[in-house]
């Protein structure tokens, strides 16, 4: 198991301020870096890793400090520089903690846990050599098997940083599944959410009552069997999972997809501006390829990247502004037909607030005419406005309307439980 430790600073933490830092731990111990020098590790004097260091990142985008970290955390711009330290040697926690403490006493700016921050020399007193060293080759995976890569998470909200991307790449490529284990009062953010859909990954739950564990996303109960978590036997479902609450609050979903010709002047991005203003009034915030999610809004940018990259399909993530909670999972591909977007858009709504559920059909046209709208369908279902997922039952999304090109069909409000026998009716 890992401790996360963010410094948050208001000026690029320099070489010298980085090394001060590492000095945490006084001159017994020695600094590593990994990952093509992306991730500094402080060392034992026998090599092992304590704590984990990635290059720092400068969040410009308003509010998203606030949303991963909550209330307090320092506004952008930022520098956000986050530390993982190994539980599994005592000192690495402080040791973690008096790095994050040291750069925001040089450069100011706030620390995250706050009571993680300290500037003490971290003396190592635990044999080292006594601890097990999990021999896993990406900084973020505690556990690894021949099938499973296993992320042990204790934060109160689980976003799918760069630590967890490279993982999920990583046991990707090498036929592992990801598995990420939390307490029950963890919650994960979309991307995180949409980056586990689909067995074998899981989001593992530990269920303080049954003194097990049980699936986030489903309700299963699971056990530890054969290097990985697996459903039990008698296939029951956690508590959490036999009661619905409701606040009152809803998630509005757009999907859609848009084809484009391959040309040179194909600019990206606007179908997905075109919805974000039209239902939120104003243009995306920013975007980038973890969270948090740090560079300011531009089609232009996110256009030149997914070029860069083809015929490697992208994979982005979009977010709004503070007071309107949104989320955007975008995805661009090279196909035979030319360069398809797919976007899944996400608008959180509280308890007496309505989506503008009238004006779809008018978007659907615009986005038809001028953004070669392929397929759109809208959704609602019960959810938390800020957009984060509980380890608890959510209803299914409810299809509100859906369009085929420049055919748009309404299919109610979306209370109407037949609503997905239209669905079905218009598929076939």
């Amino acid at each position: 198991m890992t401790k996360d430790v963010i410094a948050l600073t208001p000026k690029m933490p320099d070489i010298r301020t980085l090394l001060a830092g590492l000095y945490a731990g006084g001159p017994g111990l020695g600094v590593d870096s990994v990952a093509e020098a992306a991730v500094v590790q402080l060392c034992a004097a026998d090599g092992r890793p304590l704590v984990s260091v990635e290059a720092p990142i400068l969040v410009q985008v308003p509010g998203e400090t606030e949303r991963l970290l909550g209330a307090g955390s320092a506004s952008a711009p930022v520098w956000w520089t986050e530390a993982r330290a190994t539980t599994a040697v005592a000192e690495a926690g402080a040791l973690a903690g008096s790095f994050a403490g040291r750069l925001v006493a040089v450069l100011g700016g706030v620390v995250w846990p706050p009571e993680a921050a300290a500037t003490d020399v971290v003396p190592l007193t635990t044999d080292v050599t006594a601890v097990p060293v999990p021999v896993t080759g990406v900084p973020a995976v505690d556990v690894l098997t021949t099938s499973t890569a296993v992320v042990i998470q204790d934060r109160p909200l689980v976003p799918l940083t760069s630590w967890l991307a490279d993982a999920l790449r990583a046991a990707t490529a090498a036929d592992r599944s990801l598995q990420i284990v939390t307490p029950p009062t963890s919650r994960l953010t979309l991307p995180t959410r949409t980056a586990l859909r689909g067995l074998p990954n899981r989001w593992v739950v530990q269920d303080p009552e049954g003194g097990g564990y049980y699936d986030g996303l489903s309700g299963a109960r699971l056990h530890w069997q054969g290097g990985t978590f697996a459903p039990v036997d008698d296939a029951s479902v956690a508590q959490p999972f036999t009661a619905v609450s409701d606040a009152g609050e809803r998630q509005l979903i757009v999907s859609l997809r848009t084809q484009h010709p391959a040309t040179d002047r194909l600019v990206l991005g606007h179908a997905l501006e075109t919805v974000w203003q039209h239902l939120t009034g104003a243009p995306p915030a920013g975007w980038s390829t973890a969270e948090p999610v740090n560079v300011p809004w531009s089609t232009r940018q996110l256009t030149d990247l997914a070029r860069g990259r083809a015929p490697r399909p992208t994979w982005l993530t979009v977010v709004g502004r503070p007071n309107r909670p949104a989320l955007a999972a975008f995805h661009v591909s090279r196909t035979h037909a030319g360069v398809e977007e797919d976007i899944t858009l996400t608008v959180g709504y509280g308890s007496g607030e309505d989506p503008p559920l009238e004006t779809l059909e008018h978007l659907a046209q615009v986005l038809g005419v001028e953004h070669g709208l392929a397929t759109m369908l809208v959704s609602l279902r019960p959810g938390r406005r800020d957009l984060t997922v509980p380890p608890r039952f959510q209803a299914p999304p409810i299809p509100v309307s859906y369009t085929v090109g420049h055919t748009h069909h309404h299919l109610g409000d979306g209370t109407d439980p037949n609503t997905w026998d239209a669905v079905r009716q218009l598929s076939t």
